[in-house]
């Protein structure tokens, strides 16, 4: 719970951060983002700018096919973002997603459902002079699980994204 009051913290601080020399990021990037939350690995990600405060809108889409389960994962993260120098910018951001799960197993029924969640985002990333964006970012989930009542189920999910910008 420290965690998440100080992630909220940090957030609302750093919107109200003033950057003087800000570079502007691009009005679209697509690509994957490789990470791990929920098991459920790399994503098809898009990225939209909005605004004009260098503020954008990211949306992931994964999901998993295997012997175990089947699940997909979609997330909507809005994003602040500053330069530090040159290419390289750091974000933060805030958002919400969508979990299911069908397991594949009469012993993983249990897991069988959707999850909500919540999702907080910081990382640094790398604009190179071709458009090719380069991330790293944290991002801790904490999900709502619809049929069993099990609240509060936290979940880190550390990722390297690639996108293409356009």
């Amino acid at each position: 719970m420290k965690k998440l009051i100080l992630l909220a913290v940090f957030v609302i601080g750093a919107t109200f951060y003033n950057q003087a020399e800000a570079q502007t990021i691009s009005d679209n990037a697509l690509g994957l983002r490789f990470g791990g939350g929920n098991d459920v690995g790399a994503e098809i990600s898009y990225q939209r700018a909005v605004g004009t405060n260098n503020n954008r809108l990211e949306l992931d889409l994964g999901w998993r096919d295997n012997s175990d389960y089947d699940a997909f994962k979609l997330t909507g993260i809005y994003q602040w973002v500053w330069n530090i120098e040159g290419g390289f910018n750091w974000y933060a951001g805030a958002g919400a997603g969508l979990l299911g799960v069908d397991a594949n197993s009469e012993f993983r029924d249990e897991d069988d459902g959707t999850y909500l969640f919540l999702a907080g985002d910081i990382g640094i990333e790398y604009n190179f002079d071709i458009p090719l964006l380069i991330s790293l970012d944290f991002r801790p989930e904490f999900g709502f699980f619809s049929d069993n009542n099990v609240l509060n189920e936290f979940s880190p999910d550390i990722a390297l994204g690639i996108r293409y910008q356009f």
